[in-house]
């Protein structure tokens, strides 16, 4: 009989659960459109703030205190997004498809990385792990969302798109962590404090470049208020955890 470590069932919870999430968001936007495009805005403001604080308040300092470097590894993390968003968007092209295709890949992706942090978080501490898998979790909801309407305007029928959805943005999150998980465990702390470092500056640009912009176009009168509910919760989670 095989026996995991800890942090592996963590991992294994929080990927399937933000599976769960995801096509949630996806079945809602299938169903129930309209209610799903009204709480959108307030789903995405509410990860951004957990997801903003915690790399400031945990990740990055955990990974700076694991390797000095890390916040080189931050700074190349968020880089990497932009420069990846950047690309994707300078491939799509004018017609529809090509939109809808483009941007599919770019959420797969982004998915695919959602669950390499899982296990590079939980692999540092429970509570690291918590914290940024609960803000990623939130985000799912939207991100299923998203998803299905990006390939809706890429001239995708309505269940076609909520079937590539599922495999796109839900599916991808627990096979990122489950293929990596068997990396990242033969990893020493020091290694492991480059690669949070990473996730660090992964995590602040979802937040701050992805997240907050995109709720902020909807212009919702009490998204400030779920943003720092976000904030509010990560920041109980820590305290509680340290006292």
């Amino acid at each position: 009989m095989v026996v995991f470590p800890g942090e592996f069932y963590w991992i294994a919870a929080f990927a399937i659960v933000a599976a769960v999430v995801n096509s949630a968001g996806i079945l809602a936007i299938f169903q129930h459109r309209e209610w799903a495009e009204r709480s959108l805005p307030y789903l995405m403001c509410f990860a951004a703030g957990i997801l903003i604080t915690t790399p400031l308040i945990n990740a990055l300092p955990n990974a700076i205190a694991n390797n000095a470097d890390a916040g080189f590894t931050a700074l190349g993390g968020f880089l990497f997004m932009y420069l990846s968003n950047r690309v994707i968007k300078q491939r799509t092209g004018e017609e529809t498809l090509a939109f809808g295709v483009t941007a599919a890949e770019g959420i797969g992706i982004h998915s695919l990385v959602d669950g390499v942090i899982y296990t590079i978080t939980f692999k540092i501490s429970l509570l690291t792990g918590v914290l940024a898998g609960t803000g990623l979790v939130v985000h799912e909801f939207a991100e299923g969302v998203i998803t299905y309407l990006v390939l809706l305007k890429g001239d995708v029928t309505e269940r076609t798109a909520a079937t590539y959805a599922f495999f796109i943005a839900a599916l991808t999150t627990p096979i990122g962590a489950f293929v990596a998980y068997p990396l990242v465990s033969r990893l020493g702390q020091s290694h492991l404090g480059l690669m949070l470092g990473f996730v660090s500056g992964v995590l602040i640009y979802v937040s701050a470049a992805h997240l907050l912009p995109e709720a902020q176009s909807y212009e919702k009168e009490h998204s400030m208020l779920a943003l720092l509910a976000g904030v509010g919760l990560a920041l109980f989670i820590v305290f509680a955890r340290a006292s």
